[in-house]
């Protein structure tokens, strides 16, 4: 049985990269939704990306009455994931599509996989701990540290990017569907 995969990408810099993860989950025998954030979209190769998922890419909520509902998704993966997003969603923030969806399906008892792209400075800010810590506490699974993705010293990013770890969310999710 095929079971719907969100992948909400963020505006960081492995963004452009998001290909490589719905085509590892698609592997897996994910049918693969992307909601990315609306600042990732400028990151994104919306066409290439509704080509290879076969699905439109929703950034927005929908007018009433307008068409493209999404399916109820069986797992939630947000990656890459910025210091802004995940300090917005454990606050109860749900300015956009991207983060409405992460606020109504946070307590729905999902497999939902956090993997965060943020540089060490970031990482060490008290309210990003605060905010990971609350996730967690939530059921969601953040992947940073050990045995996460490990940030990386400021101004450095640029140089992690063909190593990000997209298949640590996937197994986080679990990588095939039951």
């Amino acid at each position: 049985m095929t079971r719907v995969l969100y992948v909400i990408p963020c505006a960081a810099g492995p963004a452009p990269m998001v290909d490589r993860l719905v085509t590892l989950a698609q592997a897996g025998g994910w049918d693969v939704w992307l909601a990315p954030t609306p600042s990732a979209m400028d990151f994104l190769d919306v066409p290439n990306l509704e080509a290879l998922t076969g699905h439109p890419i929703r950034a927005r909520y929908r007018q009433p009455g307008e068409p493209g509902k999404l399916p109820m998704a069986d797992a939630v993966i947000v990656a890459p994931a910025t210091y802004n997003t995940i300090n917005k969603w454990a606050a109860g923030i749900a300015d956009t599509h991207a983060l409405g969806l992460l606020a109504e399906l946070t307590p729905s008892g999902i497999p939902i996989a956090v993997l965060p792209f943020v540089n060490a400075s970031l990482a060490a800010n008290r309210v990003f701990e605060r905010s990971v810590e609350s996730l967690r506490e939530e059921g969601v699974t953040v992947l940073v540290g050990d045995g996460g993705f490990v940030p990386h010293p400021a101004g450095t990013g640029g140089g992690r990017l063909e190593t990000f770890p997209w298949e640590l969310a996937l197994n986080a999710v679990g990588d095939t569907p039951s």
